[in-house]
């Protein structure tokens, strides 16, 4: 979604958060980081390589105006004038703060940064990201006692992948900034998402996708799989996925004729569509257009195995949508009391 390459850090801060629920505080600095050359050659690629292959975007949300959302005017003002970025940082952490209304709510570290020279849509512009750094790692450290070198345990951050993490770019459309978000410690969907920053995904054809195939997904593992079983579950995400590569236009219509055969199917998919919406808060197109980079990096999320209790699993292709249709049957043994899978090939590879 963005490229790096270029981007620095002209401004970051470090702030201590609590836990409103535990009573315990936030520690507030006063002044950004003062970087030596090895930390900061660290913290660029640590910060933003979580954004480099993300899809899907958001815009910031607020049931009256969204000039009322808290993140977009603390945004706002930073990029209008930078000299308030110590300020409005520490009014960021504040906010965070006020969300943490359960013990599971971590404490941690918040780092606020200004970034220059971010790529998006083939344009460099600034973007600001807000981080919570949530879990530590241990490490050993070696130091020198006399004449021996000697062992301890220290605690530090990861740099492999940040806890929670957005980043707000300078960059309109209709909608307003564009936002991108990472949450690796998903225990609270409302905390990050809606609580704290109040967005909602934007309204392109990446989203479209996104939330029609995460649809598709949930109605294979509750519904098809439940009433038709394991092959008719995967046989459909493979259907799916063809559909969704060879058509640039999505229509629901035409989508139900090409990959259902029973019109029962058809009807169940409908109620399913409705129910999806309602509990997930979405509307779930019934036309748009195709992402075809949301489709490739969906596709690999997609577990199209079948899992049997005797320790036997048989892999479907999710590139070949009737290969379990014209290469596998289900049976039963009546002398052995067990159902089998038949598999058709002609030479193994």
């Amino acid at each position: 979604m963005i490229k790096r390459n270029k981007a620095s850090i002209p401004k970051l801060i470090i702030h201590k958060i609590g836990n409103k629920f535990n009573n315990t505080r936030n520690l507030f600095s006063d002044k950004p980081v003062i970087f030596d050359e090895d930390s900061y050659k660290l913290m660029t690629p640590y910060l933003l390589k979580s954004f480099t292959n993300l899809t899907e975007s958001f815009r910031f949300h607020h049931h009256a105006d969204v000039n009322m959302n808290e993140v977009f005017n603390y945004c706002k003002s930073i990029f209008q004038d930078e000299e308030t970025f110590v300020e409005v940082s520490k009014n960021m952490v504040t906010h965070l703060y006020e969300q943490s209304n359960s013990a599971q709510i971590k404490t941690g570290d918040v780092i606020i940064a200004l970034f220059e020279d971010v790529e998006f849509n083939e344009i460099k512009t600034n973007a600001i990201g807000i981080f919570k750094i949530e879990n530590k790692i241990d490490f050993f450290q070696t130091f020198v006692d006399e004449k021996s070198i000697d062992v301890m345990v220290q605690q530090g951050i990861s740099t492999k992948k940040i806890d929670k993490g957005c980043l707000i770019v300078n960059y309109t459309d209709d909608e307003g900034y564009v936002v991108l978000s990472v949450d690796n410690n998903n225990y609270d969907a409302q905390y990050w998402i809606k609580n704290f920053l109040s967005i909602k995904y934007a309204d392109d054809k990446n989203s479209h996708t996104q939330t029609y195939m995460d649809m598709c997904k949930d109605f294979s593992n509750e519904v098809l799989k439940t009433d038709y079983g394991t092959k008719e579950h995967s046989h459909f995400l493979a259907k799916t996925v063809d559909y969704l590569k060879e058509n640039d236009t999505v229509n629901i219509h035409d989508f139900k004729e090409d990959v259902f055969e029973e019109e029962k199917q058809k009807e169940q998919f409908d109620e399913y569509k409705k129910l999806f919406e309602t509990d997930k808060d979405v509307l779930v197109r019934n036309q748009f257009h195709v992402s075809d980079v949301v489709v490739k990096k969906q596709k690999q999320k997609m577990k199209t195995e079948i899992k049997l209790d005797t320790n036997i699993q048989i892999k479907l292709d999710v590139e070949a949508p009737d290969a379990s249709s014209e290469y596998i049957e289900l049976g039963y043994d009546e002398e052995k009391k067990m159902k089998y899978y038949k598999v058709y090939f002609n030479e193994e590879e």
